[in-house]
């Protein structure tokens, strides 16, 4: 028996492989199946289930280019209901892989479809468990993705509770748990960098398992300063549930190379978004205007899931001509599949195309310490999270968290100078990009963010939140 936990870090997103005996088995499979079909091939097996947690909302999943490509069932969970054909197993339902059986685990709480598989060995003792969004390291699947009007998220914690308590702390101490997700991921709110435990350890560890926990105290905690979800969830769970492109389609139609002038027309006709993946200190010395900055070099994919509202917005590509696969891939992955093409030859082509070009006024902290000292009221723009911001921040500092900062530009100035800021340096370009097209031209970035801040000494820092911050927390905060 192999198990092998397959990572990808920009969506903080584990799926699974499993063999024995020459078949194998494929959980929660990412938008491009090539390399789970080459690792059976590698071990001279055959990919016999392709099992899914539930409906993802982050990421659109590979089941369908999987299933047929290698004719293998795909397999939801009870309540599932699909476009396309799949086994809607039953709780309790076994599957026979090879020498050991992946046994269903109904988990209703995160959606009322959630499910995870409890893999037996050849001695059917329960040997690992498969939690999706159930339960993760530290953390539990947030219980307001699948909201209807008859099911609160109150009704789904409470199913959540039910489920955790019944179904998987129930399991062997020593059982292995294998979570969907970790740190940095949007489907919970408090996830441990480590991507794999056991049971008894999140018994010992985790908040929500508490053996004292009422279910009262349980739906209180878990739904407790919950933020709004990105635009794009209820958009992947749509693709994952009715179907989608084969990413093959996806990637001949996206890797088309345009000319300065073709680029540029191609933008006009269309409306395309003008998006600029390269690292982050090449954007701010020089970008085409109104083009949007999101780096490849940070966690890409989500973030234009949470900053580009619509899956289906054309998008026109600005990449180094050795990363442009690498970019539609992980744009497909959140379902942005609409690329019309990028530009050839890159930054470089529209400049030596005497085309126009802008850039991003960037300074360090020293600097940034000799202005600050003549800087207007509520000037200084934080874009990290809130409980980043809440935990420590420059006085004075207003939070405009970048996840939101389309929603409160009204707020704004366009005739007041702002120095934008956040934990490193990515998202304070990401966010100086947004606003410079949104007509904001006195833009400064921070270089560093607030890691060089508090390293400087020369800023007085605050755990105090302003009430205009305030007031946009709460804003967002998800209510049941």
């Amino acid at each position: 028996m192999k198990i092998e936990q397959i990572y990808t870090g920009c969506l903080a997103q584990g799926a699974y492989y499993i063999e024995s005996e020459g078949e194998a088995a494929v959980i929660d499979p990412l938008r491009e199946v090539q390399p789970y079909i080459e690792r059976a091939e590698k071990d001279g097996a055959k990919i016999k289930y392709v099992f899914e947690t539930h409906f993802h909302a982050d990421f659109v999943s590979g089941h369908l280019d999987l299933a047929k490509k290698t004719g293998a069932t795909i397999v939801f969970g009870p309540n599932a209901q699909t476009n396309f054909p799949a086994h809607i197993a039953k709780d309790g339902e076994e599957f026979q892989l090879g020498k050991v059986r992946i046994k269903v685990l109904h988990t209703p709480g995160h959606t009322m479809e959630s499910t995870c598989y409890l893999l037996l060995d050849e001695q059917g003792k329960p040997h690992a468990v498969f939690t999706g969004d159930t339960l993760f390291i530290g953390d539990v699947g947030r219980p307001d993705l699948a909201q209807k009007s008859d099911l609160t998220m109150a009704d789904l914690a409470g199913h959540l509770y039910d489920s955790l308590r019944n179904k998987l702390m129930t399991l062997p101490n020593e059982t292995i748990v294998y979570p969907a997700h970790g740190a940095g991921s949007a489907c919970g709110k408090n996830m441990s960098k480590e991507t794999v435990s056991t049971i008894g350890a999140q018994k010992a560890s985790n908040y929500a398992l508490r053996a004292d926990m009422t279910k009262e105290e349980f739906i209180k905690e878990v739904t407790d300063g919950l933020l709004a979800p990105p635009k794009y969830f209820p958009q992947n769970v749509r693709m994952n549930k009715e179907g989608y492109t084969s990413i093959d389609e996806v990637m001949e139609k996206a890797v088309h190379p345009l000319s300065p002038d073709a680029f540029e027309e191609a933008v006009n006709a269309t409306g395309a978004v003008m998006l600029d993946v390269r690292h982050e200190d090449e954007f701010v010395k020089g970008f085409i205007p109104n083009s949007i900055f999101i780096g490849l070099d940070g966690q890409f994919a989500p973030w234009v899931g949470a900053l580009i509202a619509d899956v289906n917005q054309p998008i026109a590509l600005i990449a180094p001509p050795d990363r442009v696969e690498e970019a539609v891939t992980r744009l497909s992955r959140v379902g942005f599949d609409n690329v019309i093409g990028y530009l050839d030859g890159g930054f470089e082509a529209w400049k030596n195309a005497g085309k126009e070009f802008d850039t991003i006024r960037s300074i360090d902290v020293d600097q940034f310490a000799e202005e600050y000292k003549h800087h207007e009221a509520d000037s200084i723009m934080d874009v990290r999270r809130p409980g980043e911001y809440s935990a420590e921040h420059i006085k004075d500092a207003d939070n405009f968290p970048l996840d939101y900062l389309n929603d409160f530009m009204s707020d704004l100035d366009k005739n007041k100078e702002y120095f934008v800021h956040c934990a490193g340096g990515y998202r304070s370009v990401i966010a100086c990009s947004i606003l410079k097209s949104r007509g904001f031209d006195k833009v400064v970035n921070i270089e560093g963010g607030f890691k060089a801040i508090q390293e400087s000494g020369k800023f007085e820092l605050t755990d105090y939140v302003c009430p205009n911050t305030l007031k946009r927390q709460k804003a967002k905060e998800v209510t049941a």
